[in-house]
């Protein structure tokens, strides 16, 4: 009788182990699940990039919704919705922010300063105010910045190498995309640029979409005979539209990014995106490990392409030299 006792008690034990242990493995999982607020301009116009960080991320042994949840806000486009979206994530305790671009990074800086901020393609991060310096950022903020300042020279140069006879290059810029001291930055750098290639630059301002086709108007009736593009969230967003309008006004234009390319544009050169955003995600796993953010130096882009559409030069009329289609990571036939 004490034995059947015995085997009752032991089997009623096994089952209570058995109920208790996934729900102690649960309770064990949920304590390890991080928290990442993604904050960006737009998440519909580029998912390609949101894959690459979260590539990143599984290339560290994060799997979304195993142990990592991503908290997702987009902008839409309009930087003036940033505080309120930060606020947003940090209502929900996230464990770090995750931000491209400058504007996205300061608004998240002036939310908070004890909350972890992981920036990518920050324009000038130490004179937009995000780091102390490269080395040492200093506070909750680091990242990866995009040099766009030096490349702007880069650019031009290879436009140059594309377009040959060009006189006179149409500037397309947004004023207020970024921090007024950088703004200036990259604008004499692409002057200074344009002018030693023995270039006119005609700068062009586009506050938004409704501004394009006026923009348009003013490149023709200068006489524009080539576009460069700089780098904004909104003009990335609509890149299809300005991809048709260089089109349609006939004018060889140079962009910052493939993904212009991708879409139709003549030519693009600058840092690989999806790199930095997997490069990304390895500050994020440090800083969920416990590093401090103003302990992880701020990283600039080591990996460039140079991506050049074909069919957009044979529709403009142009021929490319074999020299410059040489030195082109990708060339779109």
């Amino acid at each position: 009788m004490a034995s059947v006792m015995e085997r009752r008690a032991f089997i009623g034990t096994l089952a209570a182990s058995l109920l208790v242990t996934p729900l102690a493995a649960e309770a064990q999982e949920g304590a390890k699940v991080a928290r990442i607020g993604y904050l960006g301009p737009t998440l519909a116009a580029n998912p390609h990039m949101i894959e690459a960080f979260l590539q990143g991320l599984r290339d560290l042994g994060y799997v979304e919704g195993r142990n990592v949840v991503i908290e997702y806000r987009s902008a839409e486009g309009k930087l003036e919705r940033y505080p309120a979206l930060v606020a947003e994530l940090l209502g929900l305790n996230v464990d770090v922010i995750f931000v491209p671009g400058t504007p996205a990074a300061l608004a998240a800086k002036q939310a908070t300063r004890t909350v972890p901020i992981v920036f990518v393609a920050a324009t000038d991060p130490v004179a937009d105010g995000l780091v102390t310096s490269l080395a040492r950022p200093g506070g909750n903020v680091t990242g990866l910045s995009s040099l766009a300042p030096e490349l702007v020279g880069k650019r031009l140069e290879l436009h140059k190498q594309a377009v040959p006879g060009v006189s006179g290059v149409a500037v397309l810029w947004q004023p207020g995309a970024v921090p007024e001291f950088t703004e200036k930055d990259v604008l004499k750098a692409a002057d200074v640029a344009a002018r030693a290639l023995g270039v006119r630059p005609q700068f062009v301002e586009a506050r938004g979409p409704d501004d394009f086709d006026r923009a348009f108007s003013d490149m023709t009736r200068a006489r524009a005979g080539a576009l460069t593009v700089m780098g904004t969230p909104m003009f990335f967003t609509q890149r299809r539209r300005l991809v048709d309008l260089a089109a349609k006004n006939r004018l060889p234009a140079a962009y910052g990014s493939r993904d212009y390319v991708d879409a139709g544009g003549l030519m693009a050169y600058g840092p690989n995106v999806a790199d930095l955003l997997r490069r990304a995600a390895t500050y994020v796993d440090k800083i969920l490990k416990g590093a401090k953010p103003g302990d992880l130096p701020v990283e600039q882009p080591t990996k460039f392409e140079l991506v050049i559409n074909l069919k957009t030069a044979k529709a403009l009329g142009l021929t490319i030299p074999p020299s410059l289609l040489q030195r082109a990571d990708q060339v779109i036939e």
